[in-house]
């Protein structure tokens, strides 16, 4: 097994220094294995997200994935993985597993934690259905979406301002409306849309988990 360290330090996180810097090693048909190593806590995920999203992009998600973080981050949270000298540890000597891929219409991967929300700080307006479960119809703050280490592959809720509504659980989360603008991993994507789906793709990844 050959392992590629793929470090923020020495990319950078810009997309497409990051998407060269993969492609790059993919060339070499002994890489089996990539660790990603960004440089702290914030943007960890969406760094992530970048290195899996070239993966699939490639059509090498036969090609494992470990991440090694220096603090925790809402991704380690949801896979269960750890953090620092123990990620390292892991990376190493660890196995992968398939884990599904959470990808929206944009081929951007979520890793962590996105919400489709209402351009220029008003409420969202629309409608949000996981498959075929309606979660709602009118304005709200927003809709939360996390992927999930197993089938079916993720969550959604309403964002309130007290009680966070109920999960639900499914393949695929679409908002329809008049003015969604989609954050992922802390990020705002400023362009309107009147439609965004996050969805499992069709290939799993393979996430070396403790």
């Amino acid at each position: 097994m050959s392992f590629v360290p793929i470090s923020e330090s020495r990319v950078g996180s810009g997309k497409q220094a990051v998407r060269a810097a993969v492609t790059d090693h993919l060339t070499d048909p002994e890489v089996s294995r990539v660790v990603v190593a960004p440089t702290g806590a914030d943007g960890a995920d969406a760094f992530l997200s970048l290195v899996i999203a070239t993966l699939m992009l490639a059509e090498r998600l036969d090609v494992e994935v470990a991440y090694t973080p220096p603090a925790a981050t809402r991704a380690t949270r949801i896979y269960r993985l750890p953090h620092g000298s123990a990620a390292q540890t892991l990376a190493e000597h660890g196995s992968a597993r398939d884990v599904p891929l959470i990808r929206d219409d944009a081929a951007s991967v979520l890793v962590g934690v996105a919400r489709h929300l209402g351009a220029d700080d008003e409420k969202l307006h629309g409608e949000t259905y996981v498959d075929s479960e309606h979660l709602f119809t009118g304005e709200v703050r927003g809709v939360q979406i996390e992927p999930l280490p197993h089938a079916p592959g993720l969550r959604a809720r309403v964002i309130r301002p007290i009680w966070p509504g109920r999960w639900h659980l499914g393949r695929a989360a679409q908002t329809g409306g008049t003015n969604i603008v989609v954050e992922r991993e802390g990020t705002l994507t400023p362009r309107v849309l009147k439609r965004s789906t996050f969805y499992r793709h069709h290939v799993d990844m393979k996430l070396v988990c403790p």
